[in-house]
């Protein structure tokens, strides 16, 4: 059976009918896997037992039951009946026609839109100013973000760390999280930069409220404007991620972050001096090949 037919020989390609069932779902990473394995097995799908495609994907056979449910059916029977008997609603591709994009592709092409609705945000500038000047104004800047969002807080710490003068990077959860909180506060901090992103962590929140209420003013990079960690007073600023692939993908967050940057850079007078410093002291150094 061709891999790119519907099951039942209709117009559009079973892959396509697919990735349209799972575009825009939360999904866990184990059930992307799945999604990923049916897509892959896209003209078999719709006969694979829940026990053949657990084997398949590489997870429990409970796991593909959770999956079902997440897309809205009562169980794999129900969703396993949809993709039998939902008909093609496109003309399969004609002689010359570029074939549907792959899975690979429809996640690069879904985070081009993010960037696309990011620049749209970007149309009014105001809340990203606004963040650069706070965090241009505190004399110690922490940085959160804690699992997913690690990278994106470390990738920012490190550049802002060349303009500000004291940058504090908090990417490790429990108890030395909330010394290190505390240690900000107390050198002068007035305002904590988080990077929230899913799946959001429960020590992410508590580590906001301790931040609240040492008096920080919170600005958060979250994936959604109705992040569960945002506090009704927190300047939160949103850019989506990807979920095609089996972990989420982070463009826009990290796009965002740089522009943050940029906007704090324009807050402090002496920024310019500093790089230029940098970039003097590592010349000396050897610091790079280029």
């Amino acid at each position: 059976m061709n891999g790119d037919q519907g099951a039942a020989g209709n117009g559009v390609p079973a892959s396509g009918r697919l990735q349209q069932l799972f575009e825009g779902r939360r999904l866990t990473p184990t059930q992307r896997r799945i999604a990923h394995c049916m897509v892959r097995r896209a003209a078999d799908a719709p006969f694979l037992s829940s026990v053949e495609l657990a084997e398949l994907a590489g997870v429990s056979q409970p796991s593909v039951t959770r999956f079902a449910v997440a897309l809205g059916f009562d169980g794999y029977p129900a969703l396993r009946r949809h993709l039998r008997e939902v008909p093609a609603t496109a003309p399969a591709p004609g002689e010359g026609e570029a074939a549907p994009p792959n899975a690979y592709q429809q996640a690069v092409r879904a985070e081009i839109d993010n960037l696309r609705h990011l620049a749209e945000l970007l149309a009014d500038p105001e809340p990203v100013e606004r963040a650069g000047r706070l965090l241009a104004s505190s004399p110690t800047l922490p940085v959160l973000g804690l699992r997913a969002a690690s990278a994106q807080a470390r990738g920012f710490a490190y550049f802002a760390a060349k303009v500000h003068p004291d940058v504090r990077l908090l990417d490790e959860s429990g108890s030395m999280l909330s010394d290190r909180l505390e240690a900000a506060a107390r050198a002068g901090a007035n305002v904590l930069l988080c990077f929230a992103l899913p799946r959001h962590p429960r020590e992410l929140a508590d580590a906001l409220e301790q931040a609240r209420g040492a008096g920080l003013r919170v600005i958060t990079v979250a994936d959604s404007a109705f992040a569960p960690v945002a506090g009704p007073d927190d300047l939160l600023l949103p850019a989506a991620v990807g979920t095609g692939l089996a972990f989420d993908t982070a463009c826009a967050p990290m796009l965002l972050g740089r522009v943050l940057l940029e906007a704090m850079c324009d807050g402090l007078p002496d920024a310019q001096a500093r790089l230029e410093e940098f970039d003097a002291r590592a010349a000396a150094r050897g610091l790079f090949l280029d």
